[in-house]
């Protein structure tokens, strides 16, 4: 609901006077304040303030996973996998594995087996600054 038809009983006479001031000519149009904006820039103290702020992060959990490869088949050819089958990969044997953290790649690796598990040592770790280049 507007506010014309909010009012009630006197509404008609609150706008005859409002428009009487306005055609008066009394009105000055004011002028805004200027604005303020908050300063954005850095003020940190230093590597102090960059340890803080890593703690907030520290105990976010991720997502690792190893890749062994990959490969691109039709639905066809999908549907008509059974117990058995054999799906050739992009890697050949002996290959190091990508180790991904929420899908992006961090290190190459190989399986080893620890306590009857299976781990993955890592022989290559990427540089952040390869990431993020990759990212772009």
């Amino acid at each position: 609901m507007s506010n014309e038809t909010e009012n009630t009983g006197g509404g008609d006479q609150d706008w005859a006077a409002a428009m009487a001031e306005q055609s008066d000519g009394d009105t000055a149009v004011a002028e805004a304040p200027p604005a303020e904006f908050e300063n954005l820039e850095d003020t940190s103290g230093g590597p102090a303030d960059d340890e803080a702020n890593l703690d907030v992060i520290l105990d976010i959990p991720v997502t690792i996973s190893m890749e062994i490869g990959r490969t691109h088949i039709s639905i066809r050819n999908l549907l008509q996998l059974n117990q058995g089958s054999v799906v050739e990969l992009d890697r050949l044997a002996g290959e190091p594995m990508d180790v991904l953290v929420n899908g992006t790649l961090v290190a190459h690796g190989e399986v080893v087996v620890v306590n009857e598990k299976f781990g993955i040592r890592l022989t290559d770790v990427i540089s952040p600054a390869e990431r993020v280049r990759k990212l772009k």
